[in-house]
């Protein structure tokens, strides 16, 4: 078996499509580009609207290829939960959403197998701190009053 070709892209989820750049890439490795297309938006359509990271392995002898889906960034995922398009232009002065802490937990544990954070509650620290970025508050409260609670042990229960 040769060693595989890599192909990696940002996808929006769910809406990969043929056209560059994953078309033009795909074509010259001899793969049947609309198949590969609609398996990326099978894997990725949990991530719609989001930009997603994708990279399509294939073989150059056997033409089996097999794609891996990363994670879309923290950012991403919290204005998905919070259910905006973008976040606040004036972090921390100007707030545009509310999460609970429940969405903080989903999002760390999803980014946790995928980072080197060796407990929960350090991985929902940080995805706080992509909140205070944004713009969005957790449970009503500032990024940094959560943060001192997440310190605190305040809400362990629902970080574990």
């Amino acid at each position: 078996m040769g060693e595989p070709q890599k192909i990696s892209s940002l996808v929006t989820g769910g809406g990969a499509t043929a056209g560059p750049p994953l078309g033009p890439a795909l074509g010259p490795l001899g793969v049947n580009i609309m198949e590969v297309i609609k398996a990326i938006n099978d894997k990725t359509k949990d991530f719609e609207g989001m930009k997603v990271p994708v990279t399509v392995l294939v073989d150059p002898d056997t033409k089996k290829w097999d794609i891996e889906v990363g994670i879309p960034s923290a950012a991403a995922l919290v204005l998905k939960e919070a259910g905006l398009q973008k976040g606040s232009g004036a972090s921390g002065s100007e707030w545009v959403g509310d999460v609970k802490i429940e969405v903080i937990a989903k999002i760390a544990n999803t980014k946790l197998e995928k980072s080197y954070a060796t407990s929960l509650k350090s991985v929902a620290k940080t995805i706080v701190g992509t909140c205070l970025a944004l713009g969005i508050k957790v449970e009503g409260k500032t990024p940094k009053e959560i943060t001192a609670e997440i310190t605190e042990g305040k809400w362990d229960e629902k970080l574990q």
